[in-house]
């Protein structure tokens, strides 16, 4: 898949959180994430490594549970997040 699709699929991921105001303690299950992708961007292993991106860029946190692993934005990166999603929904 080429780079650009990857970036879409982390603008979509950014996106819903930001959407659903998942900031810091409040989560959003990592199954839910690919509702919405158009079904050729739904590989398990690109949105795997969109997120693991985000994760190491420390834009997303991660909560293991016992039913999955869960994901919130960093409030400490609002700024930055904020604006790439204004910069790339243009």
């Amino acid at each position: 898949m080429p780079k650009d699709d990857i970036e879409k699929i982390k603008l979509h991921i950014l996106k819903k959180l930001f959407d659903q105001r998942c900031w810091m303690n409040k989560h959003f299950n990592i199954n839910n994430l690919p509702q919405g992708l158009p079904p050729h961007a739904r590989d398990s292993r690109i949105i795997k490594k969109s997120i693991n991106d985000l994760i190491k860029c420390n834009w997303l946190l991660s909560k293991p549970t016992h039913y999955g692993l869960e994901l919130s934005l960093n409030i400490e990166k609002k700024k930055e997040i904020e604006e790439y999603i204004e910069q790339n929904l243009i």
